[in-house]
């Protein structure tokens, strides 16, 4: 069994800071596994694991979402808030604004848990953040 099905029946079964894990494996080349926190559906975690990490993402919004004169000023401010964030930072991929974190394929299960939790919870505070700058 891989270690992205393992891990989804494990995190199907769990609970942490009393929210549970709704996991859906996704069809294509690259195994990925689709993870919706109980109380925050509308921001799905995304989860893939390589050789040498696990890799959680939270889409946030797209580049044609931001306002036409606020680009370099939400690009300013995703650098800024990438310090302060636990956990998490920005990236984008393609057109796609995202938040990220990171973990070492030999993290432990409780630490896995901890790191989807704090991604959910920062990416609602990120577009929190960053609502003025989208259309």
């Amino acid at each position: 069994m891989s270690q992205l099905k393992e891990l989804a029946i494990r995190l199907s079964d769990a609970q942490w800071e009393g929210r549970s894990f709704n996991c859906l494996p996704m069809p294509g080349a690259q195994e990925v596994l689709q993870v919706t926190l109980s109380d925050q559906d509308e921001i799905p975690l995304y989860v893939t694991i390589t050789e040498t990490q696990m890799l959680c993402i939270a889409y946030l919004f797209k580049k044609e979402e931001v306002k036409d004169d606020m680009l370099d000023e939400l690009n300013e401010q995703c650098l800024q808030l990438n310090i302060p964030m636990p956990l998490s930072a920005f990236a984008k991929i393609d057109n796609q604004y995202t938040l990220f974190g990171a973990l070492s394929t030999n993290s432990s299960f409780e630490n896995i848990q901890k790191e989807l939790v704090t991604l959910g919870e920062n990416a609602l505070e990120a577009l929190e953040a960053l609502e003025n700058y989208l259309k």
